[in-house]
Order: C-alpha cells, then structure tokens, then sequence
C-alpha cells in the first residue's frame, strides 16, 4: 500500500494543534523572496495554504511578531499609497540563514504532513545546494514508501481491495493514485538533481 499525507497519523503520539512552524516557514520563504507588508504576506501564504489552514490575523501577527523579536525579520515604515504609513517586512541574514536550516532540516511532520510537505516544497528552490535539495526529497520518499493506509486490520495496513465499504476503498484508491504521482515526481527530481 502506498502512503500519502495524513496516513500515519493515527500511529502519532504527538499531535499539534497548530501549524506555527509551518506559518513560519512559508514567512520566511516568501521574505526571502522579496520585502513585502503584512496584508500582501497574507495573501500569498494564503493562496498557498489557506484552502487548508486560512491565515487569519489573530495567527499570521504574533509570528510576525516572533520572528521579528528571534531577528529573523526586520520592520520599515514607509508612507503608504493612500493612506496610513505600512510595514514593510524584510528577511533578516539571521532570517535567510534560519530558512536554510529549516529547509535542510525540516520537521518530521514537515515530511509527513502533505500541506506542510507543500510549504517545504514551495521554498526548497532556497537551497543552493542540489545534494541538500535531494536529501529532504529522499526523506519523503522514504516515507512514502512506507506500506501505510487509512485503515488497518490491527497493525496490518489493508488495501483498497479489501475493503467492501466503496468510499473508503475511494479514499484509498485516490490516496494510491496521488501517491504514485508523487513517487514518479520525487525520482525524476532526485535523478534530474544528480543525486
């Protein structure tokens, strides 16, 4: 049985509540990209992830706010367009070098968890390094291949074949077909990177 986001989480003992470590990322991923005030951060990081996890202002400020105490980020005001003086928030070096670290050496969950898998994916371009790129798909790989289901008789992971319930076996059966796709993608990347 392929595995996909979310099959293993009935095997965790840790659940977290909240996705800080993922909001942070994707901050620091897109200030990397360019300076950008709160509002336009928003929005991209909700395009991103929001479908999911929507970015509201009670979460999205206070990281601001903690990243920016960590000095990974810095503030400047300057006069806005119409109105009142905004924001603008840059990636402090701190800030580069810490999203480098969080990229090569991202979470368990970040690996697991597929919409945090997508917000390490977004950024991974990041790191110059192709070897570091590699190792972080290989670790999905890993853990993709892993035989892992929605469902277990017990400990035994069951197929789709097994099931007689036809919207459980069409979860498992779209969770295969998305998991080979990802498993094609992540060995022609691998290979295409050399690796």
């Amino acid at each position: 049985m392929y595995n996909i986001s979310g099959v293993h989480q009935p095997r965790c003992t840790a659940e977290v509540s909240d996705n800080e470590g993922m909001l942070e990322l994707a901050i620091l991923g897109f200030l990397y990209d360019t300076p950008l005030h709160g509002y336009e951060l928003r929005k991209r990081i909700a395009a991103l992830t929001g479908h999911v996890k929507p970015v509201a202002e009670s979460t999205l400020y206070p990281a601001i706010k903690r990243l920016e105490k960590a000095g990974l980020l810095a503030r400047a005001t300057e006069p806005g367009s119409v109105a009142a003086p905004r924001h603008v928030l840059t990636l402090t070096e701190a800030g580069r070098q810490e999203l480098h670290r969080r990229l090569t050496e991202p979470d368990p969950r970040d690996i697991s968890d597929e919409n945090r898998w997508f917000t390490v994916l977004a950024f991974l371009r990041h790191l110059d390094d192709a070897a570091a790129q590699s190792a972080v798909l290989r670790r999905r790989l890993a853990f993709l291949e892993e035989p892992a289901s929605f469902f277990y008789d017990g400990d035994r992971p069951l197929s789709a074949e097994e099931l007689d319930d036809p919207f459980r076996r069409g979860i498992l059966t779209i969770a295969r077909a998305t998991s080979r796709t990802e498993l094609t993608w992540l060995r022609e990347t691998i290979a295409s990177l050399g690796d």
